[in-house]
């Protein structure tokens, strides 16, 4: 691969000044456009296909078109917004200076508040307001505190799952396999629910069984309307996507998560409490979004992504990150501080992020008129205007990534100047480099750092005890230990 900062400063010395233009796309008629439009984005192309479609079409990245929700039962949701999916564009939506991101994490539409406790958490709150500097640091805090114990208490807990998938290889035999995604779910969940709130699920029996599909169904509920779950249609979009879902569906779970932080997070909650100044209701149903949907949801994602990427490599891709991590673990100790020595093994959690970002969609509104540019053209947004990412695209963005739709698994590799490319690595509400992180006045993740580095852990774990592993359609076919 090309020396990153020389193609980048080539492909900016040689493009053409920007030239102001109208916003191409349309909204089409009332009611008869939007529906138009999620059923092309649901059903008949896809989210990645619809964008990419329109690109072609207007022959821009930034146009005018409807995102889901939409008709019927939506009311008072605006599906319109301008859509930035190339990373000059992308990058306005991360100026808190420009856009306004009370109550967009999931676009115009807003799940019902009775899903966290009648309360607006964190990622409901604007950069402006006092709450949401107060909540962000408190994540911050839970981070800090729980650093020097992380990576210990994730291999433990890493140890058991393992242990689980190897016996059930031996029990299915020859040809068997494991599934791997509950196993993993509940890995994550007892871990997070360790490291973030402090509280030992094997406390609470019925959480430690159940615990992760409470948070699945939790999820499920507030998000299907934003989903694509690709079932038969069009029962999809009559059953899935044309109304919200009552939150009783899930209250019974609800009650047991919050009685779970309540009784088993105590020393969590009085720190929210005596030190960032929240009630004890803010505090126990940010710390369930906390746990639920920032973290148990975005790692579920991430690291299913992960597996399916290492699954989709040769074979000498795994000899290669094998080499590295047993040459980086001559003492045989994981930590932190040793995967960050681990050049390729992080190159290729950062390609995984680049082409599958857990959160695929970025919105925020515009706080006032302002230019918006892309790579080519300037646009005029106005004050009001609800501006889309569609980050999975945006990563793609040919002008800064060679060869975008491949996962070069040594992309971002420091040996080959790849580190730079972060700048423009986006999948946490902001660039994985250039900025100064996560803070009160920014909506950047809190663990923008952490993520990455966890993942870097259980590439390193998977490596450390094993030589090679064999997976196929979410399950392990193979696993051959360690000499």
């Amino acid at each position: 691969m090309m020396n990153a900062s020389l193609s980048v400063a080539q492909m900016s010395a040689s493009a053409a000044a920007p030239q102001r233009a109208a916003i191409p796309g349309s909204y089409g008629w009332p009611v008869i456009g939007p529906l138009s439009d999620r059923l092309q984005y649901f059903w008949l192309q896809g989210p990645q296909n619809f964008f990419a479609k329109r690109i072609e079409k207007y022959e821009s990245t930034v146009f005018r078109t409807n995102v889901p929700p939409a008709f019927p039962f939506f009311a008072g949701v605006n599906p319109n917004v301008v859509a930035l999916l190339d990373v000059k564009s992308f990058r306005h939506l991360f100026d808190a200076e420009l856009v306004d991101k009370s109550n967009v994490l999931v676009g115009d539409f807003m799940p019902s508040v009775n899903y966290t406790g009648g309360i607006r958490v964190c990622a409901y709150l604007d950069t402006a307001e006092t709450k949401h500097g107060q909540i962000k640091d408190l994540a911050k805090d839970i981070l800090r505190r729980s650093s020097s114990t992380w990576v210990s208490s994730m291999t433990t807990t890493l140890d058991a799952m393992w242990d689980s998938l190897e016996s059930q290889l031996a029990t299915a035999g020859a040809g068997g396999s494991a599934s791997y995604i509950f196993p993993l779910q509940e890995f994550l969940f007892s871990f997070l629910s360790l490291t973030l709130l402090g509280a030992d699920v094997s406390a609470f029996p019925e959480i430690k069984k159940s615990g992760h599909i409470m948070i699945d169904k939790w999820l499920a509920v507030q998000l299907l309307p934003m989903m694509s779950i690709n079932i038969v249609q069009p029962l999809e979009e009559i059953f899935l996507h044309s109304f919200s879902y009552p939150f009783w569906l899930v209250k019974s779970d609800y009650q047991k998560l919050a009685s779970f932080v309540e009784n088993g997070a105590g020393e969590t909650l009085a720190r929210a409490q005596t030190e960032f100044n929240l009630t004890k209701e803010e505090a126990i149903h940010n710390l369930i979004f906390m746990l639920g949907f920032n973290a148990f949801g975005g790692f579920s994602l991430f690291f299913l992504s992960l597996l399916s990427s290492l699954s989709e490599q040769k074979p000498g891709v795994q000899e290669e990150l094998r080499k590295e991590v047993r040459e980086k673990l001559s003492n045989n100790v994981l930590s932190f501080e040793t995967v960050k020595e681990m050049d390729l093994v992080n190159s290729f959690v950062y390609e995984t992020l680049r082409l599958n970002p857990p959160v695929p969609q970025q919105f925020g509104r515009a706080r006032k008129n302002f230019d918006l540019s892309s790579h080519t053209t300037i646009y005029e947004i106005k004050k009001g205007e609800l501006l889309c990412g569609f980050q999975p695209l945006v990563m793609r963005d040919p002008k800064i990534f060679e060869k975008p739709e491949e996962f070069v698994y040594n992309r971002f590799s420091k040996k080959s100047g790849g580190d730079e490319l972060l700048e423009y690595l986006f999948w946490s509400n902001g660039p994985q480099m250039g900025t100064l992180g996560p803070s009160a006045s920014n909506k950047q993740c809190t663990a923008k750092d952490a993520v990455p580095q966890t993942a870097a852990v259980f590439l390193a774990y998977l490596f450390q005890r094993y030589d090679e592993i064999s997976i196929s359609s979410g399950s392990v076919t193979a696993l051959r230990k360690a000499k």
